[in-house]
């Protein structure tokens, strides 16, 4: 019995792998917009050579990518083709999750949205890809509500309203822990569901007007850091229904009216609420409701000044309803930490509007992306999207304050994803998550057009030359990239990999006399690469220069087919 082998997912085509060309990225200088001077990158083009081009620049600084690519169904999306043959579909995402594996960090993650036909095969195909020891979890997604749910009869299948999202980590021993997800439950809902179970719900107070603050003195935390005591001066309290009766209102409306003021009271055991006891015996403090500023070290709000409300002789502490709730197209919602089942029902009801863009059944909600980059990201960190579709990963990334690469095949690039960008960094676009993270605008983006492949099969003979349409720079710069050199024209060179490493490409006729005069112009220990198009034969080189002809010896480097799949 054969014992050797692995374990691994087969298709017609796997090992089919030719290198793609890496191709330059051009600005459209037009169409970026805001901040010239965000590094944020909006890409039109094929994804995989979007991906490639990438390489040279962000290989291991990706630190979150999140990608809904589309889920080969059997039926068409109006964007994509969502109706590819099997073995093509899973050629297609190996090759796009090798290149996406290279950009992310060590630290990084990538969630990848899926549905029930394909979820099993992209879990072997990710294994492979990121090693099984990678998986981080499978998230299930609520989608939508069973009620009037579409797919599947009710006789041989089940109705779908949930999707998936594979996670993996580039490295799991070095990956961070997570910030919560959290899941949400309408307020009224929630209340009645506590009264229907006969549980008690402990929200009921309303802090209408915290009173006047007066100063008193100044305690301090177990480190001696400062904490500052405030007393609470005719402060007005009433409950739930008592500000409903007031207000001839409902309680699911007062709940929504003043839910950031709603409170309950703890016994908390924290030493900070133990030195505020004792501060306040020490004292004498007669005051019934008392307010202490310090920063905290740990938490949510360390770093920053942070409020808390005491109140009676046992400093029962204040937890604020907000602190677990936001507010979701004007209506308050628990929010409540979960696992691997992610409810996105409530977010769904007006996703046709996020971003004031439709994509039918292709879109997901901002708050989905937000949960995923507040969970594996901070400011300024790279995140990429390279099925961006309408925009969303882009959109809800700028409001973070991630910086963000965006890579978009279809015409969506200029219909959807740029249109609903530039209102986001204009504070134009009300819905998904802006009010939530108090988007106010910002911001900006690089729109760029891959280039066309550097070298095309002549008109009538089976050769290829170089592109007409490359001007010398841009083949200066698509060689650095070949070659993996950076480029920074500098003197005679075009581009460096090392301190000791250049590159020379001319269109001029390269000879003896030539090749001197660039190798007067190199230091001790420095090498140098040239590449040309006309040079004269059996040419004796010194041992630090080597010479390659364009387009021959770059033929053995790359696949410059115009089109890839």
């Amino acid at each position: 019995m054969q014992k050797t082998g692995r374990l691994e997912l087969t298709w017609v085509g796997k090992y089919d792998e030719p290198v793609v060309e890496p191709r330059i990225l051009l600005e459209d200088n037009e169409k970026s917009y805001g901040d010239h001077q965000s590094e944020n990158m909006l890409i039109h083009g094929d994804n995989l050579i979007a991906l490639q081009a990438l390489q040279q620049d962000f290989s291991g600084r990706i630190k979150c990518i999140y990608i809904d690519p589309p889920y080969n169904t059997g039926s068409a999306f109006e964007h994509y083709d969502d109706n590819l043959e099997h073995s093509i579909w899973l050629s297609l995402m190996k090759k796009r999750l090798v290149l996406l594996r290279e950009l992310l960090s060590e630290d990084g993650t990538i969630w990848i949205q899926i549905d029930d036909e394909e979820q099993a095969y992209l879990k072997v195909l990710c294994d492979e890809v990121f090693g099984r020891g990678n998986f981080i979890n499978m998230i299930s997604v609520n989608m939508k509500n069973i009620a009037g749910v579409s797919g599947g009869g009710e006789d041989k299948r089940l109705k779908k309203n949930c999707e998936y999202i594979l996670a993996y980590a580039k490295e799991y021993p070095l990956l961070p822990l997570f910030n919560g997800p959290y899941s949400y439950t309408e307020m009224s809902e929630l209340v009645q569901q506590y009264i229907d179970e006969g549980k008690s719900w402990k929200y009921t107070t309303v802090l209408l007007n915290p009173g006047e603050k007066e100063y008193y003195g100044s305690t301090v935390d177990g480190d001696g850091n400062e904490i500052k005591v405030f007393l609470r001066k005719n402060p007005e309290m009433l409950s739930i229904k008592q500000v409903a009766t007031r207000d001839g209102i409902t309680e699911k409306e007062a709940y929504k009216k003043y839910g950031i003021s709603i409170f309950q009271t703890t016994n908390a055991q924290s030493s900070i609420r133990t030195r505020v006891m004792d501060y306040r015996a020490e004292e004498g403090i007669e005051e019934d409701l008392i307010s202490i500023e310090y920063v905290p070290k740990t938490g949510k709000n360390r770093g920053k000044v942070y409020e808390q409300f005491y109140k009676g002789d046992k400093c029962r502490l204040f937890v604020w309803l907000r602190d677990t709730s936001e507010v979701i197209d004007g209506e308050l919602y628990k929010k409540d930490l979960q696992g691997t089942y992610w409810d996105m029902n409530a977010w769904m009801k007006n996703l046709t509007k996020e971003g004031s863009v439709e994509f039918g059944s292709g879109k997901k909600p901002e708050q989905l992306v937000r949960q995923i980059i507040e969970m594996t990201t901070s400011e300024n960190e790279w995140v990429l999207d390279s099925f961006l579709g309408s925009g969303t990963t882009a959109a809800v990334a700028t409001k973070l304050n991630r910086k963000w690469i965006g890579v978009e095949l279809g015409e969506q690039a200029y219909t959807h994803c740029k249109p609903r960008l530039d209102r986001v960094i204009d504070g134009n676009d009300s819905g998904g998550i802006t009010k939530i993270v108090n988007w106010q605008g910002g911001g900006g983006y690089h729109f760029y057009e891959l280039a066309s492949s550097l070298l095309a099969k002549n008109d009538k003979l089976p050769v290829y030359q170089i592109n007409p349409s490359y001007s010398v720079e841009m083949l200066c710069e698509a060689i650095c990239k070949i070659e993996g050199f950076k480029y920074k024209p500098q003197d005679v060179f075009r581009g460096y990999s090392s301190e000791k490493r250049f590159i020379h490409i001319t269109t001029e006729f390269i000879n003896v006399g030539y090749i001197k005069s660039l190798s007067a112009r190199l230091g001790e220990g420095q090498s140098l690469l040239i590449y040309g198009t006309k040079m004269q034969s059996d040419m004796i080189l010194p041992d630090n220069i080597e010479v390659k002809k364009i387009p021959k010896d770059l033929l053995d480097k790359c696949d410059f087919e115009s089109e890839v799949q």
